[in-house]
C-alpha cells in the first residue's frame, strides 16, 4: 500500500507533463503537418511552380559546404549589421530620454530615413563605401535601428512615478536614476524590440545581399542566381535555412529573455 502511495503522486506528475507537451507542441506540429502535405501535392502536379519536400533535402545533403559557407556569410551581416543597428538604436534612445532637444532635433531624420525603401538606398550605398561588405553592414542594421530606438524610447520612459519621486527625495543623481531606475525598468521593452528586430535582421541580410552587388556570398544571393537558373531546389533550401536562421534567433532570445528577466512575464509588445 505504501509503494501505492508514494508512486501515485509521480503518475499524476508524469501523466500532466505529458499533457503539457502534447497541448504545447500538439497545435504548431499538426500545422507543420497539414503544410508540408499541402506542399508535397502542390509541388508533384506542379514541379515548375515547387520542388518536393525531398528535392529540397536532396540539395541540402548533396552540396551542404555550399549551403554552410553562404550561411556563415548571411550569419556575419546579422551579427555585425544587426548588432551595429541594435547598439546604436539604443544609445540614441538614452540621449533621446536625457535630452529631449536630441529627439526633437534628430527624430524628423530618423522618419525620413526609415520611410525611404531599403532597396532604393542599398545601391547608393555601394557607390559610396563599395563592392565589399559593409553596404549589406549598414541595410542590416538600418532595418533593425528603428524598431530597437522606439521600443527602447518608450521603456525609458515608462517609469514608475512613485519610485522616481523616492529617487528625487534621496538626492540621487541623474546617473544613479538611469542605472538603478530607467535601465532595469526598460529590459522588458528592450527585448520586445530585439523580438521584433532578430527576424528583421534576418530580412534585411537577404534584401542587402538581393540588391547590394559586390561579393556573391550569403543565402540572399544563392537565392537570386539559384532562380535566375531555375534551380527551384536550391532556391527552396537556401529559403528554409534563412528561416530557420530567423527561428533560431528568436528562439535564442527567448532563453536569453528567461534568463535575464525572470522577474518580468509582462509582454509589452503593443503597448
Amino acid at each position: 500500500m505504501s509503494d501505492a502511495v508514494a508512486t501515485a503522486p509521480r503518475r499524476n506528475s508524469s501523466g500532466f507533463t505529458v499533457a503539457r507537451i502534447v497541448f504545447d507542441w500538439g497545435p504548431p506540429a499538426l500545422t507543420f503537418v497539414i503544410v508540408a502535405v499541402l506542399w508535397q501535392l502542390v509541388a508533384i502536379n506542379n514541379p515548375y511552380v515547387l520542388p518536393t519536400l525531398d528535392a529540397i533535402g536532396n540539395s541540402l545533403a548533396s552540396d551542404p559546404g555550399m549551403y554552410w559557407a553562404n550561411l556563415l556569410v548571411t550569419c556575419q551581416e546579422v551579427v555585425i549589421g544587426a548588432g551595429a543597428g541594435i547598439v546604436c538604436g539604443f544609445l540614441l534612445a538614452v540621449a533621446m530620454s536625457e535630452l529631449p532637444i536630441v529627439e526633437k532635433a534628430v527624430m524628423p531624420l530618423i522618419v525620413v530615413v526609415m520611410v525611404t525603401p531599403v532597396v532604393a538606398i542599398a545601391p547608393a550605398l555601394v557607390v559610396a563605401f563599395g563592392f565589399g561588405m559593409l553596404p549589406k553592414y549598414i541595410v542590416t542594421g538600418l532595418v533593425v535601428f528603428f524598431p530597437m530606438l522606439v521600443n527602447s524610447l518608450a521603456g525609458l520612459r515608462d517609469v514608475d512615478q512613485k519610485a522616481l519621486d523616492v529617487f528625487k527625495t534621496l538626492h540621487a543623481s541623474r546617473w544613479e536614476i538611469f542605472r538603478d531606475l530607467r535601465l532595469p525598468g526598460c529590459m522588458p521593452f528592450v527585448f520586445a524590440g530585439l523580438r521584433i528586430a532578430m527576424p528583421l535582421a534576418v530580412v534585411g541580410a537577404a534584401v542587402a545581399e538581393f540588391v547590394a552587388a559586390g561579393q556573391q556570398a550569403g543565402l540572399g544571393s544563392l537565392v537570386t542566381i539559384a532562380a535566375a537558373q531555375a534551380n527551384l531546389p536550391v532556391t527552396w533550401a537556401s529559403i528554409a535555412l534563412l528561416c530557420l536562421l530567423g527561428v533560431l534567433l528568436v528562439s535564442l532570445l527567448a532563453l536569453l529573455r528567461k534568463r535575464l528577466l525572470w522577474w518580468s512575464d509582462e509582454d509589452v509588445i503593443g503597448r
